[in-house]
């Protein structure tokens, strides 16, 4: 079984939400089996920080960092547990000693088994800024809506007070889903991304007949089978 590496924190809870995913989906019923995991756990607010000042080069060489400390570590591929900072994937990539599994590239292929052609895309207001997830999924026939400007702040300020910190609310689960419904009706999406790892600690079942698609289990799906492939 190939050892996972996971840099974390980006942000904890989500960390939790990737480790107890992971170890469900390796032990079988009645074995306390679990697969061999280690998290290098970095600092949210040093990694939002580089995002915002649009600070790349830097925001790569800190995760090269940790990636090149997980692989000493003993992992044999390593995955970021959050959406953001993929930004700098194709250059993180180029940059690691060991194989990296992208959040972006397995929410696009589960996309593209629901042949979705529309898909609205909520996250932080960089993921929601930056071309990250609409350039691969445009190559590939499937156009990226993001909500309009007051909506991307309510989300991220949701988001960055709230959910980040563990704070779930009912109020919060409204205001989400009011968003999605917009978009649903006005752009005619036929799926949403919850392009932040913690949406889906909010956004935990489906509404109005479109999937939402939880990048976390996703990402999940992706390394069990990458794990499985000998």
């Amino acid at each position: 079984m190939k050892v996972i590496g996971m840099i974390g924190g980006l942000g904890p809870e989500s960390t939790v939400d990737y480790y107890q995913r992971l170890v469900r989906a390796f032990r079988a019923p009645g074995s306390l089996a679990a697969p061999e995991i280690i998290i290098y756990s970095v600092s949210l607010e040093e990694v939002l920080d580089l995002v915002a000042r649009r600070q790349w080069n830097q925001l790569t060489y800190l995760l090269a960092a940790k990636i090149k400390a997980l692989h000493k570590a003993g992992a044999d591929f390593a995955i970021i547990s959050a959406n953001t900072p993929h930004v700098v994937f194709d250059e993180l990539q180029g940059k690691s000693p060991i194989p990296l599994l992208s959040i972006v590239t397995a929410t696009l292929e589960r996309a593209k088994e629901l042949g979705v052609g529309k898909v609205g895309l909520l996250g932080t207001r960089f993921t929601m800024e930056e071309n990250f997830f609409a350039a691969p999924f445009s190559a590939e026939g499937i156009s990226v809506i993001v909500p309009p400007p007051a909506d991307q702040e309510y989300i991220h300020r949701k988001l960055m007070t709230e959910i980040e910190l563990g704070i779930v609310t009912g109020e919060t689960r409204t205001g989400l889903l009011e968003v999605i419904e917009r978009m649903v009706q006005q752009e005619k999406i036929d799926a949403v991304v919850l392009g932040c790892t913690e949406l889906p600690l909010v956004l935990d079942r489906e509404k109005f007949g479109i999937p939402f698609l939880n990048t976390t289990a996703i990402h999940v799906e992706r390394v069990v089978d990458y794990c499985r492939q000998g």
